[in-house]
């Protein structure tokens, strides 16, 4: 790994869910619920935080490129492989009160 390894995720976020859970549907596709409210960037902070937090990296490492007032947003995470951060993920389903596919 090296300071230049970086990775974009493109996400589908769902603000002022019951929980924060993170789920990868079976296309692949990256959800993630979040309590926090979609209002003055809320939701867009606790993005961060949780994807940090699922990654284990830290919250400067994670930028939010495209998609501030969308559901739909990308985010580039800095210091990780793709191969890293795809194994993160997958490990971090149970730490981040992940749900399945099926809900």
């Amino acid at each position: 790994m090296t300071a230049n390894d970086r990775v974009r995720l493109s996400v589908r976020v769902q603000p002022k869910a019951s929980r924060n859970a993170l789920c990868i549907g079976a296309d692949g596709r990256i959800r993630v619920a979040l309590t926090a409210p979609p209002v003055e960037g809320e939701a867009n902070k606790a993005l961060v935080a949780f994807l940090a937090g699922c990654l284990d990296v830290a919250k400067r490492d994670v930028v939010l490129l495209r998609g501030t007032a969308s559901r739909e947003k990308v985010v580039e995470v800095k210091g990780l492989t793709k191969a890293e951060m795809e194994a993160r993920l997958k490990s971090g389903l149970s730490r981040c009160c992940a749900r399945t596919p099926d809900g």
